[in-house]
């Protein structure tokens, strides 16, 4: 069935071709909203609905098409919901535009490899990768990128000034992907046309909307596989079409969370609620008082959380901001302590971080080079300062220890490497 209410009298031929040639795009297209716009782009998406600027009647048929499917897809892969979450993750420092730039190339690239046209130049997956990532193109590419993982490598590879230095971001110059990325797209004449919209998570309907658009694209590609041509040709080699993962953000802000929960204690100011039972029961029945049983509170300690880095290296500038950035958020929700920890074989030094202003206090920091591991320091550390989580970003490679009594340790990993002994793993993946 088509959507309430849609209908556009431009794309209507182009719609029509859509149909006819492809059976995955033409029935995606029965789901989305067209709507004629008065001015603005060929064509641009807010998320649920297309709008068709008069640009578009200037474009020749089989390019109209191709347009069409573009924007198509950037409804039915979710990208305007999946850019607000990303906003929402990395809040000040995400890059809007280039967010609509890693979600062009990854379509225009798919469409290209499923025979469409579209209006040149065109911006391509194989342009970023080559050009701006300096990373080779495989015939592969579109099964190993999606949206989210493309944007986060350029930002990553664009900030990223250290090559190989420590934490702070200090030492030998990278280029600077994100600007490339940016260059390549203004040459293909790169106008953005997709909207921040709700992140689908945060509403029943969101989620309601991205669960059947998951449907909406498993029948859509099946139909097309079956009929042996257009984008069902292709649609198992596109990772964008797999619903992402639980980003990491999300995985240690609900461990932290979780870790700092007030505990209970005991207090002697009241007492325990079965012993005023006991008490008044026995007082009832003269018999013996019972002894008396302190009751329980919710402790008002201030908690702490333990942040130690190893400083070897192995945690690249970009990814340590995004994972302090997350921690502070954290601290600021339940008026926690931080505490950064710098370690290789012993520990080296440690700050008391204010979670509304850990960039500027960061900057200034000397990171300690060569040595060692060893994760007993930063343990001990961390319980000396009565942490109640510590948090250890590292490629564990060094001794462990015994693990910590009553305190959870969570390790931060930037690559894959062996499970340790203790503690809950957490893969840092861009």
């Amino acid at each position: 069935m088509i959507a309430p209410g849609a209908h556009s009298d431009r794309a209507r031929p182009a719609l029509v071709r859509l149909a006819t040639d492809d059976p995955a795009l033409g029935a995606l297209a029965l789901w989305c909203a067209h709507r004629d716009a008065a001015d603005g782009p060929a064509a641009r998406t807010d998320g649920v609905t297309i709008y068709y600027g008069p640009g578009f009647g200037q474009l020749a048929p089989h390019e109209q098409t191709g347009l069409a499917a573009h924007h198509i897809l950037h409804v039915a892969l979710r990208h305007g919901p999946r850019m607000g979450a990303m906003a929402q993750r990395l809040g000040g420092s995400f890059d809007e535009t280039l967010y609509g730039i890693a979600a062009d190339a990854l379509i225009n690239e798919a469409l290209l490899a499923a025979n469409y046209a579209m209006p040149r130049p065109a911006l391509t997956l194989r342009d970023v990768l080559e050009q701006a990532l300096g990373l080779p193109f495989g015939p592969d590419a579109l099964a190993e990128w999606d949206v989210d993982r493309l944007y986060l490598r350029l930002c990553d590879s664009g900030n990223d000034k250290r090559k190989g230095k420590g934490p702070n971001g200090q030492g030998g110059d990278s280029p600077n992907a994100a600007e490339q990325a940016r260059k390549l797209a203004q040459r293909a004449g790169f106008t953005p046309d997709l909207a921040r919209a709700t992140p689908d998570a945060d509403s029943p309907d969101g989620a309601d909307q991205a669960a059947q658009w998951r449907q909406h694209l498993t029948r859509a590609l099946e139909a097309g596989r079956m009929a042996g041509r257009g984008l069902g040709l292709i649609g198992h080699r596109l990772a964008d079409l797999a619903p992402p993962r639980t980003p990491w953000e999300h995985v240690l802000r609900r461990l932290l969370s979780r870790a700092l929960l007030p505990g209970l204690m005991q207090t002697h100011r009241r007492p325990a609620r079965d012993w005023i039972a006991a008490e008044a029961l026995a007082r009832a029945t003269r018999a013996p008082t019972p002894g008396f049983r302190p009751g329980t509170r919710r402790s008002v300690e201030v908690p702490c959380i333990a942040l130690a880095i190893d400083a070897s290296g192995s945690v690249e500038g970009p990814l340590l901001h995004r994972f302090l950035s997350e921690t502070a958020g954290v601290a600021r929700r339940v008026a926690a302590e931080i505490y950064l920890i710098a370690f290789d074989d012993a520990v080296r030094w440690q700050h008391r971080l204010d979670p509304a202003r850990w960039q500027s206090q960061i900057a200034g920091l000397d990171w300690p080079r060569g040595g060692g591991t060893d994760f007993a320091s930063p343990i001990a550390a961390a319980q000396g300062l009565g942490a109640s989580v510590a948090v250890i970003l590292t490629d564990l490679d060094g001794p462990f220890g015994l693990p910590p009594r009553g305190m959870p340790v969570i390790w931060g990993l930037s690559r894959t490497a062996p499970a340790p002994p203790f503690g809950h793993v957490l893969e840092l993946a861009h």
